[in-house]
Formats: C-alpha cells, sequence, structure tokens
C-alpha cells in the first residue's frame, strides 16, 4: 500500500525524449492541427473571386509584394506550424499542376477540416472520418467528369472564344481584372501561338513601368531589352526585313591572356608579331559572321568596341550579352542554332524572321523579331504605373496562361461561380442518404463543407451569403439549376454558364483531390514531436564556425557569439 504517494515518488520517472521536447498527443494535438489550418485559411479567404482583396506582404528584405494569388501568399507567409504547412505545399501543387485554385483548395482543405471537427471532438476516430471523405471525393470527382462540356471538334474562332472565356474567369479575381477581356484574348493568342510545344519558358514576359495597362502588348516573336552596347552601336541599321540571325555563344572581342602566361622573346621586333596574332584572330572570327551573310549577330557574350564598330560599317545589327532564356527563345522562334564557334557556319543553323527593328517601350529600347517561321514563341510586354502592380499582372497572366494550356489540352469546361460546388454538394447529400451508419453524417459534413466557396463569394462581394444560399441550395434542388451560381455584379444567382463565368474541369478535380488528401493527411496525425535545438549545441557550432575562419574565435566564444547579427 502506498502511503500519500511516498513510495511513487520512489521509482524512476522514464525519460525518452531529451528534456525540452514538445509532444503533444491525440485529441488535443488534432483539434490544434484543425485551428492552425482554419487559421492560415483565413489569410487568404478574402482573395477569392471576382471581388476578393489583395494582400500587401512585407518580408524581411523590405520588398513589398501585393498579391491576389492563393500560392503567392502562402510561399511569402513564413508558416512555421508543421501541420499548416501542408495547406502551403497543396497551393505551391495546384499553381505547378494547373495554375489557378490556388485559393480555393486552401478553403476547401480548411473546410473539410472544420467540419470534421465537431467530430473528432466528439470521439469519432479520425480514420472513420478519412474513409467517407475518400469515398465523398471518388464520388465528386465522377460527377464534375460528368457534368463538364467539351469544347472539342469546335473551329478554330470559336475555340478562341472559349479559351478567353476561361482566361477571363481567371483573370476577373485578380488586380487587372477591369481588363480582362484585353488581356484574356492576348493571353490566349500567347498560347496559340507556342502551339503542342508547351514549354512555358516560351512565353516570355517583360515588364516595363510606365503608360498604363492598355499600352501592353503581345509579340508575335520574342522581345528582348536592348543589351549593354559599345560605341558604333548607333550607327547600325535598327531595322531589317526577313534578316538572318546567327546566334553565338562567344564573345567577339580582345581577350586578355590568361594572368600567368609568358613568352620569351629574343628580339623586341617579335613582340609586334604577337600583338598581330591577338588582331588576326578577332578579325578572323568577325570576317567568318560577315561572310555567313547573316545581319544579325546575337551572342550570349560579349561583343566588343571593335566588334560593334566592325559590323556597323558592314551594316550589320549586333547585340552582345543576351541572357541565356532570351536566346533560347530566338532560336527557337527563328529556327536557328545557338553556335559555339564561328568556324563553318552553314545556312542551316542561321535563324530567319520576317521583321527585325528596335523600338522605344516607354523608356526601355526593345529589339523584336516579329513574324518568325517556327512561330512556337510569343512574348507580352506588360506596362502599367507601378512596379508591384506590374509583377501582379504578370503573376495574374501567368495564371490565365496555365488555365488557357490545360483547357486547351483537357478540353472539357465546368461553370464557375461557386455552381459546380452546389451541385456536387447536392450530389452527396442525396447519395449519404442512402448509406447506412455513421458515414452518412460524414458525407454530409463533407457536401456542407463544399458549399465555402459560392458562400465565400458572397461574403467577399459584401452579400448575404445565407440568402443568396438558400437561394442556390433551392434552385439546384429543383433539378434543372445545375448550372446556376453566384452572380457577383447583382448579388442574386444566375446561370453560370450563360454567364460565361467558366473554369476547365482539371482545376476542380486537382482542387478537391489536393485538398481532400490534405485533410486526410492532417486528420490521421495524432501526436507531433518537437526536438529542442539545444542551446548549448548551437553555440558551439556558432563558435567553432567562427574559429573556422581564423582569428577571433576565442573572443566571439567568450562574449556569447556578439558576432551574429542581431534580430
Amino acid at each position: 500500500s502506498c502511503r500519500g504517494g511516498f513510495c511513487c515518488a520512489q521509482q524512476p520517472q522514464i525519460i525518452l525524449l531529451k528534456e525540452g521536447t514538445d509532444a503533444s498527443q491525440g485529441k488535443a494535438q488534432l483539434v490544434s492541427n484543425i485551428n492552425a489550418c482554419t487559421a492560415v485559411a483565413d489569410a487568404v479567404r478574402t482573395t477569392l473571386g471576382p471581388r476578393g482583396m489583395d494582400k500587401l506582404i512585407h518580408d524581411d528584405k523590405g520588398n513589398t509584394t501585393i498579391s491576389n494569388d492563393g500560392a503567392t501568399i502562402m510561399k511569402l507567409l513564413d508558416i512555421v506550424h508543421p501541420a499548416a504547412k501542408i495547406l502551403v505545399d497543396i497551393a505551391k501543387s495546384q499553381d505547378s499542376e494547373v495554375g489557378d485554385g490556388t485559393t480555393t483548395v486552401v478553403l476547401l482543405a480548411a473546410e473539410f477540416l472544420k467540419e470534421a471537427k465537431p467530430f473528432i471532438e466528439d470521439g469519432v476516430h479520425s480514420q472513420n472520418l478519412i474513409r467517407s471523405y475518400r469515398t465523398a471525393s471518388y464520388l465528386a470527382i465522377d460527377k464534375i467528369k460528368e457534368l463538364a462540356v467539351s469544347i472539342e471538334g469546335k473551329s478554330l474562332e470559336e475555340k478562341k472564344s472559349l479559351l478567353a472565356k476561361c482566361a477571363a474567369t481567371t483573370l476577373s479575381s485578380k488586380l487587372i481584372g477591369g481588363e480582362k477581356e484585353f488581356f484574356a484574348s492576348m493571353v490566349v493568342d500567347a498560347v496559340l501561338a507556342i502551339g503542342n510545344d508547351d514549354r512555358l519558358n516560351l512565353i516570355g514576359i517583360k515588364k516595363v513601368p510606365g503608360g498604363n495597362m492598355r499600352d501592353s502588348f503581345l509579340v508575335n516573336g520574342v522581345a528582348f531589352k536592348k543589351t549593354f552596347s559599345y560605341a558604333g552601336f548607333e550607327q547600325q541599321p535598327k531595322k531589317f526585313l526577313n534578316p538572318k540571325i546567327l546566334l553565338l555563344n562567344i564573345e567577339l572581342e580582345l581577350k586578355s591572356e590568361k594572368e600567368n602566361a609568358e613568352i620569351r622573346l629574343s628580339d623586341p621586333l617579335q613582340y609586334q608579331s604577337i600583338v598581330d596574332a591577338e588582331w588576326n584572330i578577332i578579325y578572323d572570327k568577325l570576317d567568318k559572321c560577315v561572310q555567313s551573310g547573316a545581319k544579325i549577330v546575337l551572342s550570349r557574350l560579349a561583343i566588343g568596341d571593335l566588334a560593334t564598330q566592325y559590323f556597323a560599317d558592314r551594316d550589320i545589327f549586333c547585340a552582345g550579352r543576351v541572357t541565356e532564356e532570351d536566346l533560347q527563345r530566338v532560336a527557337a522562334a527563328t529556327g536557328g542554332t545557338v553556335q559555339t564557334s564561328v568556324n563553318n557556319i552553314i545556312d542551316e543553323v542561321l535563324g530567319s524572321c520576317e521583321v527585325f527593328e528596335e523600338k522605344q517601350v516607354g523608356n526601355e529600347r526593345f529589339n523584336i523579331f516579329s513574324g518568325c517561321p517556327s512561330g512556337q514563341t510569343a512574348t507580352i510586354v506588360l506596362r502599367g504605373g507601378a512596379d508591384q502592380f506590374i509583377e501582379e499582372a504578370e503573376r495574374s497572366l501567368h495564371d490565365a496562361i496555365m488555365i488557357v494550356r490545360r483547357a486547351l489540352k483537357n478540353s472539357t469546361v465546368v461553370p464557375g461561380g461557386g455552381a459546380i460546388d452546389m451541385e456536387i454538394s447536392r450530389f452527396l447529400r442525396l447519395h449519404a442518404r442512402t448509406i447506412a451508419g455513421k458515414s452518412q453524417l460524414f458525407i454530409n459534413s463533407y457536401a456542407k463543407a463544399l458549399e465555402v466557396i459560392p458562400r465565400q463569394l458572397c461574403d467577399n462581394a459584401g452579400y448575404d451569403a445565407t440568402d443568396v444560399l438558400n437561394k442556390l441550395r433551392q434552385k439546384h434542388a429543383s433539378g434543372e439549376g445545375a448550372n446556376y451560381g453566384v452572380d457577383i455584379n447583382t448579388g442574386g444567382i444566375a446561370d453560370s454558364f450563360a454567364n460565361f463565368v467558366w473554369e476547365p474541369a482539371v482545376v476542380k478535380i486537382n482542387a478537391i483531390n489536393a485538398a481532400t488528401e490534405a485533410a486526410c493527411l492532417i486528420l490521421s496525425v495524432d501526436e507531433t514531436v518537437k526536438n529542442p535545438k539545444s542551446e548549448s549545441a548551437q553555440g558551439e557550432a556558432a563558435a567553432s564556425a567562427m574559429a573556422g575562419r581564423g582569428r577571433g574565435g576565442a573572443a566571439f566564444r567568450g562574449r556569447g557569439g556578439r558576432g551574429m547579427r542581431r534580430r
């Protein structure tokens, strides 16, 4: 018998993890993870939809980013909570896979968890929830596929307008939503220009501050900023019709010898011959460039003043230090190949285009190659007032470009504006009634979670969500309102399909898949173990790093790391 707990105190406590380790377990852990995810979702919640707000994020380097793109915001929020990081990952995966719907994914995942929370608190085992959620997501995805409308087999004109509708839907929630028709058609042209080869880097986006958004234009080819140039550049002609283009990866200038090169001369006169040899080498290179018949010479490395003047005398345009990706784009567009030597330049490696000109855009000069034969590149030159604004415009266009690419490939679309979400929600509710047991409740809660999208759309536009959702539920329940979603302009409901609020089915399928996976992943975690970084170890590491750099190691060690930057 144990009096007053005396003998129990004698038994040694088992120490498994080093002290300071934070291990939280069980139901409380699950609930706190769910709360963390809800908090993350609240950060991006208001950015959803055409009336969504933007976030201004100020990072430690002092850069400010204004963004409406869920993935961008999630990346910039420095989230340390381990469970909430999962939401950041799904936003990123949605961004890289489909490009749009990043906010949707985060919202759905958080909402699934929120719906699961009361069940967890009531003691339901999380595996039961996970099983039901998985089933529900399969059913939902089948339903999407069934409701999707194909745009295959239409003429090019029809397809263009359909794709522009998809792009406009994506852009309507962004900062440049006011000009969505203008940008949507630009994006569609750019995507169709690169054809089936869908390397994204073939669509270049160049940013030039100044002017307004309507001054942005699409170049059917390649455009890049005028590069660093030497004397003689202004004497070169700035416009060519059907020129041949030579792309190089060598420098056309006098190269200094390696610092330890040594030449012994017995006669001072021999020195001249060595200098001449250097000059002959470069003149030989330049001659070969001219003989190739090329009228435009672009190089990845520097083209020196001698070469610039030489080309200018022969009416040839040259640009050195062209960035790698611009050079690759020019190569793809003009059908040329980048050469690493000037020997044996044959016609096959030269590119060509219909028009080359140098044009002033705002404050910058741009070299523009248009009317390219393979036509597999496009460049969008963006104009706008503030730098942040242009950056956000670029992110928005990236989303739109991805969407149009996806819609081209998997040519099925679903109605947007929360219509498809309501329809799946109705379908799952009906389905839940046919199931016996607890999973009926869980699938019902999944269905309820899907309504977060239309609800958030209303909230962000400042309408009464309860009202609109009731109307929507009634419309969808009547059977013929499958395409009805929130009408942002009037605060009522409208046929999304007729209003051309469309999105590719891939976006929704991917969103539901990713959100369900994330929710299941978070529900299946019931313990978090956090190992403390021991103070002493950190101190020692810093000290040894200091000592390793040579003197002064000991001095810092005594001062407890005063040499570190103060946070």
